[in-house]
């Protein structure tokens, strides 16, 4: 779970699409898969591994893609998306922006794990592509 989609993100349609950010680099490589910039493949990826993307926002203000920018908040419906698919039992945050978002508008789920991740942001240069790796490593956990 994401806070917003960045401005190249938005230009692109595409999830995580500015260079810089390492959110599939971080993927690719947990996954022991060749890394490949066609979205679909990407896309392909997740699918494989059953991981959903979406962002704690559905639109709000944000000049730049900085998240300490974000303002006036229209959120997703994300306990209409976990009501509606109770199979869903664990929520990972992409950085703390994310996860207190989330916590402004929502209340959490006792059905639901949640965890907050460090960001694949290039904002976020104190962990190194292997250090994110490890972090992230809990997507491959099944519990």
């Amino acid at each position: 779970m994401g806070s917003l989609p960045g401005d190249v993100s938005l230009a692109e349609s595409q999830y995580y699409a500015h260079p810089q950010n390492r959110f599939w680099k971080v993927l690719f490589q947990l996954f022991d898969t060749a890394p490949s910039i066609v979205y679909n493949n990407r896309l392909e990826l997740l699918h494989k591994h059953h991981i959903a993307l979406w962002d704690v926002c559905h639109s709000a203000l944000r000049p730049g893609s900085m998240d300490t920018a974000i303002s006036q908040v229209v959120p997703n419906d994300i306990p209409g998306l976990l009501m509606d698919i109770p199979s869903i039992r664990r929520v990972f945050f992409n950085g703390k922006k994310a996860a207190s978002l989330y916590e402004q508008y929502f209340k959490k789920l006792d059905s639901v794990q949640y965890e907050v991740l460090p960001s694949t942001s290039p904002a976020n240069a104190q962990y190194s592509l292997p250090e994110l790796v490890g972090h992230w490593s809990v997507l491959k956990n099944k519990d």
